[in-house]
């Protein structure tokens, strides 16, 4: 009975956690990317090659790309568009020389990820990434400064904002501003005044246009994709939620059939994270999966804890809002179908233990991975002997 493909995201040679780490947590695949090089630049391939050593060196096997990154000019569809359409045709090629199908890519304008606190202390004192809807909404209104942010909250949130800024020590809300200005930690933090700039151009493309602009990538790398046999997997947004009046469209049931729909063919997939997705409507993942499941790509598997404000924190991976079991139950019987199996990672981790000294890549931890990783096989292999 095959398993999933248990697989760990390694950031390369700067990652805290090195690929020993990752073979001694029983991975067997390694999710990795190029983050050295500038978003939209081509992967040259002595350099996919390269970290493809490096990684087979360890006694491990490369197999998803985590990202090639979509430029802004391409999801604004801008004027310089085409040229970075091409280099992303060209870096498509070369992974595929390399003999690496899998990418995975978001389409999330500007900021891809967000959190408000990346140290969220749990009650056993191990810490979470967590966000929390009225910081998001103090830094909207004082720091952002973005006129009509009111329309984006509820009012159970804006009744809270005033109150939450003035309590506000300086340090906190430095340090609110700049997770919020962040994204990605590996990729570079953006300003104020870019932030502004993009909300401005996004306003004006709207959702529809950014579904457009989808496409309108996707067609272009169709082509490229069916001949050398690359699988795209889009990483559905996180939040799912509109964020600081920027717009979202890959955030639950309804969007990922659009953008299936949208180049209704087998290499336009799903990345199907639980986290990202069940921060959302948890409680339909299962029954999504199985509507989609022979479009999914890639796998993280994360679990999220609400209040009833809708903030969240990263739970425990068998705890929290989304049925892990189900969930779970669901890839194994869409794994029996398939000739090659899903690869899964443990998405982020509790910062616990040992590592709570360290510097880590927020989420990205060893020991919380591990702890999630071994619960996962666990599950899987439950599963399997019940069947």
């Amino acid at each position: 009975m095959s398993s999933l493909l248990q697989s760990w995201r390694w950031y390369g040679p700067n990652d805290p956690v090195s690929l020993l780490d990752i073979r001694q947590a029983g991975a067997t695949g390694v999710v990795s990317a190029l983050h050295h090089i500038p978003h939209g630049d081509v992967w040259p391939l002595e350099e996919i090659l390269e970290r493809k050593a490096t990684i087979q060196s360890a006694g491990l096997e490369w197999v998803v790309v985590e990202s090639v990154p979509v430029h802004e000019a391409i999801k604004t569809r801008s004027e310089d568009a085409e040229a970075y359409l091409e280099n992303y045709r060209r870096t498509l090629r070369n992974l595929a020389t390399a003999g690496i199908y899998t990418v995975c890519y978001n389409f999330m304008p500007v900021l891809d990820w967000t959190r408000t606190n990346l140290s969220y202390v749990l009650p056993n004192g191990s810490k979470a990434l967590y966000f929390d809807w009225v910081d998001l909404a103090a830094f909207d209104k004082y720091v952002l400064r973005r006129e009509g942010f009111a329309d984006f909250y509820r009012p159970e949130v804006l009744a809270q904002v005033d109150a939450r800024y003035r309590n506000m020590l300086p340090e906190r809300l430095a340090e609110l501003t700049e997770i919020v200005l962040m994204g990605v930690p590996t990729e570079g933090s953006i300003t104020l005044t870019h932030l502004h700039q993009s909300i401005d151009i996004y306003k004006a493309i709207g959702k529809e246009g950014l579904l457009n602009n989808l496409g309108y990538f996707l067609e272009s790398i169709q082509e490229v994709c069916e001949a050398e046999g690359i699988q795209m997997t889009i990483h559905p947004d996180d939040p799912p939620f509109p964020i600081l009046g920027l717009p979202r469209i890959a955030s639950g049931r309804e969007d990922l059939h659009k953008i299936l729909q949208k180049v209704d063919r087998p290499f336009n997939g799903v990345c199907f994270c639980t986290g990202s997705l069940g921060a959302g409507d948890a409680g339909v993942l299962p029954a999504l999966l199985k509507e989609i499941g022979d479009r999914i790509h890639f796998v993280h598997l994360r679990n999220v804890k609400k209040d009833a404000l809708g903030n969240f924190h990263e739970s425990d991976h068998l705890e929290g809002d989304v049925d892990m079991y189900q969930v779970m139950k669901v890839l194994v019987k869409i794994n029996q179908q398939r000739d090659q199996p899903i690869p899964f990672r443990p998405d982020h981790g509790h910062l616990m233990l040992d590592d709570l000294s360290k510097v880590t890549n927020p989420g990205y931890s060893a020991i919380g991975r591990l702890k999630g990783l071994a619960e996962l096989r666990g599950l899987e292999k439950g599963i399997q002997w019940g069947l």
